[in-house]
């Protein structure tokens, strides 16, 4: 059996480099703190940012600024404006993500979502 627990400690975000992931339009950049079965992330969407794929992960997702569309697969669409979050198990949705202006975002994703 491995430990899992985290100790306390503080995240200097200004700390952490930024990776690039392109969409079909525009640019997703991730600054990312992983621990065994724990990824925390702020992504920032820039402006006309589309998804490149439909993503069927769990995540728990804070909208800080700016604002985003998830969009399902089956159509249905919800904003995201700063101060709402959504959550979602693995495998309960096929989703993607979408902005006009740009959105500023905390995702928090890992084995806990994992449907038992």
């Amino acid at each position: 059996m491995s430990d899992k627990s985290i100790p306390f400690q503080a995240i200097d975000w200004s700390t952490i480099s930024k990776t690039e992931h392109k969409g079909k339009t525009g640019i997703a950049y991730w600054q990312t703190i992983q621990f065994e079965g724990l990824r925390i992330r702020m992504v920032e969407y820039s402006k006309d940012y589309f998804a490149d794929h439909w993503c069927e992960k769990g995540h728990i997702v804070h909208c800080l600024a700016g604002e985003v569309i998830n969009e399902l697969k089956d159509g249905s669409k919800t904003r995201l404006t700063p101060g709402m979050s959504y959550v979602v198990s693995d495998d309960l949705s096929t989703h993607r993500s979408i902005t006009e202006q740009g959105v500023k975002l905390m995702i928090i994703d890992g084995d806990f979502l994992s449907l038992k």
